[in-house]
């Protein structure tokens, strides 16, 4: 009699509580026209990390089917009677993302605070809603060439994942998601539990951005063995020899110099001589891009940009946005050019000579600002010595640049003539930069996602919840 009353003392107990939990889960929630979801809260239990909210996932794909009409995207949705396969080249300063079916986007890879609107955060490609992007402020989730900062990551990748992007259904999609070489095992762990715990993708494939780009390029070359993949991104140059789509780790070199680098040196450089631009990354970066030029002759192009007047070739003036008027900067024309550097126009200028070329120099001489490194052709024909004698030649024939600092004008060329100056002559050099260096890898992903053995190459959910980690150790070579 007793024994029963404290039973159903403790039901109605335990009936409470649950009514409470459920009040209280049902305030928490989110609301159905919630832009982007909460990211998971880590909850550190010694030996492993796990994500008590994997709700996330099955609720985001489920308050997008029920009853919300999703509006067209470039990506399609995922849903369908086959599994769509998303490619994310997830780089350090780009995401390039996109539907195997589909066209790539190419997405800045980070968050943003302008000077002007400091509490509000700007994720991805939401940088185009900044009025006044100048003294713009960088949220990286990659460190030196790794990926350190998690929770940008995951904010990054709900907006590339959400309603307003590709809206995944994870349910029925499978990922390619490209790492740094010689990824650290930690940073690996991390990336399979919110991918699979987290996210629930079906499938997943973890590989080198290098591997996607020899994909791509043995699928145009059908008759090629062998190629050297020059990959020169954000953080790092990496120099990377694969044969029969498998990479020669013992000649794989990287060299610590990226565009992030170039940026960086070319805002001190501009800071020290003309104007203070230490805030300005956004702007000098794009001042880079738009004037910067990989020299055939440094030494000559130096005596040029020594001259006065209108003997100076080199010498060029770039006019600063003010975000008001002119919204993107730009180089004056020759014509318009004023050699005494006095404008009556409001117009702010910098005028550039040598820092044009002398910037990119250091992807060929890192020890011109004291990096105690081999420039990229110095370190593509030590990579091929490393390898065995009779595989050289094929090597040399089959140099692919890929990565955004391929795009300075003037750097295949320079590539090119240096590497056969130190090459023996019998041996033919060929240096092939794609039509698109930035999306090469990408596209490499979408070939691999057709592929026959695609199943093989991935790591299912199943798999995972049934071996952990070991069997992503086992399948992916990074």
């Amino acid at each position: 009699m007793h024994t029963g009353r404290v039973r159903r003392r403790g039901e109605a107990q335990h009936g409470r509580q649950g009514l409470l939990q459920r009040r209280r889960a049902a305030a928490s929630a989110p609301s159905r026209g919630a832009r982007a979801l909460e990211p998971a809260r880590l909850a550190v239990v010694p030996g492993r990390l796990r994500f008590p909210t994997m709700q996330r996932a099955r609720s985001f794909s489920s308050m997008v089917t029920a009853g919300e009409q999703r509006p067209e995207v470039a990506g399609g949705g995922g849903a369908g009677d086959s599994m769509a396969t998303l490619v994310l080249d997830n780089g350090a300063y780009n995401a390039k993302i996109g539907y195997s079916h589909d066209r790539v986007s190419v997405i800045p890879n980070c968050q943003f605070r302008s000077k002007t609107a400091r509490l509000k955060t700007f994720t991805a490609n939401q940088l185009d809603e900044i009025k006044d992007p100048s003294g713009l402020f960088y949220i990286l989730p990659f460190q030196k060439g790794y990926l350190v900062n998690w929770d940008v990551q995951r904010q990054v990748w709900d907006y590339l994942f959400g309603k307003e992007m590709y809206q995944v259904d994870f349910v029925d999609t499978n990922i390619i998601i490209t790492e740094p070489y010689f990824n650290f095992g930690s940073i690996q762990e991390s990336m399979n539990e919110i991918l699979f715990e987290e996210y629930q993708f079906q499938a997943v494939l973890r590989v080198n951005a290098g591997a996607l780009s020899a994909h791509r390029y043995f699928r145009d070359n059908p008759s090629e063995l062998c190629c050297i993949i020059v990959d020169s991104g954000y953080s790092f140059t990496h120099i990377v020899p694969y044969c029969r789509s498998k990479k020669k780790k013992e000649a794989i070199i990287r060299i610590n110099v990226g565009g992030k680098l170039l940026t960086n040196h070319l805002k001190e450089i501009i800071s020290y001589r003309q104007l203070h631009v230490m805030d300005e990354t956004h702007v000098i970066n794009q001042v880079k891009e738009d004037v910067c030029y990989v020299s055939q002759d440094f030494y000559k192009d130096m005596e040029i940009a020594k001259l006065k007047g209108e003997e100076n070739t080199v010498m060029i003036d770039y006019v600063l946005p003010d975000f008001s008027t002119i919204k993107k900067g730009f180089c004056k024309p020759r014509e318009e050019m004023i050699l005494s550097g006095k404008y009556k126009t409001g117009e702010q200028i910098l005028r550039l000579t040598n820092e044009r070329f002398a910037v990119p120099e250091i992807l060929f001489h890192p020890s011109d600002i004291g990096i105690q490194e081999m420039g990229i052709p110095e370190a593509i024909v030590y990579s091929i010595q490393n390898l065995p004698e009779e595989m050289q030649p094929h090597f040399f024939k089959n140099i692919v640049l890929t990565g955004g600092n391929t795009l300075i004008p003037g750097f295949r060329d320079r590539v090119y003539s240096e590497v056969r100056c130190l090459t023996p002559t019998d041996y033919d050099v060929s240096v092939v930069l794609p039509e698109n260096p930035i999306t090469y890898s990408w596209e490499g992903g979408k070939l691999i996602s057709e592929n026959d053995d695609f199943e093989d190459m991935v790591v299912t959910r199943e798999d995972y919840e049934e071996h952990g980690h070991s069997i992503c150790e086992e399948k992916f070579d990074i």
